[in-house]
């Protein structure tokens, strides 16, 4: 394995003393480009610091932090684009913040520590909904064991809707 992509990938929720630090993050072009407006992002996210329906994380590298993802119940919002999943199904969104960490391989291992994470908590079902012009975030998300489920586009805008099934357990290398 290529030493830039070897490292301990953990996460640890969200505090407010972090949101400087995904502020930053936000203003990268990377990563606005899919999040939008940085300061609309970022409130958001900060709105998400105790909800009873999004769990915020940040994910580190060897304890060094690099990048956001939150997991959200996609049945608690009547209107969610997504509620003909199963119950039980939870959404993601993430986004490798640091740069300097982006296009070395490590997007898979973290889409693939969430996955079991999510598993191991009983979870049937993740979904996530990269842009269709993300490609690279697809081709991760490939990696990572997702398939491709339906197109869609809803208020958040168009979607590729990707899915990976507990029973489809995938031993990432």
């Amino acid at each position: 394995m290529p030493s830039e992509t070897a490292g301990r990938v953990a996460f640890r929720s969200l505090a407010a003393d972090d949101l400087p630090t995904v502020a930053v993050w936000l203003r990268e072009p990377h990563v606005s480009r899919w999040w939008g407006d940085p300061v609309r992002a970022l409130e958001k996210i900060a709105d998400h610091i105790g909800s009873a329906t999004v769990a915020p994380y940040v994910v580190t590298l060897d304890d060094q932090p690099i990048g956001y993802f939150q997991s959200y119940d996609i049945h608690a919002e009547v209107d969610h684009p997504y509620r003909d999943q199963p119950p039980g199904s939870i959404g993601i969104d993430l986004s490798i913040g640091d740069p300097d960490f982006v296009g070395k391989g490590i997007g898979p291992r973290i889409v693939e520590a969430i996955v079991d994470r999510l598993f191991a908590d009983g979870v049937p079902r993740v979904v996530i909904d990269p842009d269709p012009d993300n490609t690279a975030a697809i081709r991760a998300y490939e990696k990572a064991g997702f398939r491709t489920f339906d197109r869609r586009t809803s208020i958040y805008g168009p979607a590729i809707l990707m899915v990976r099934d507990r029973e489809h357990r995938k031993s990432f290398q």
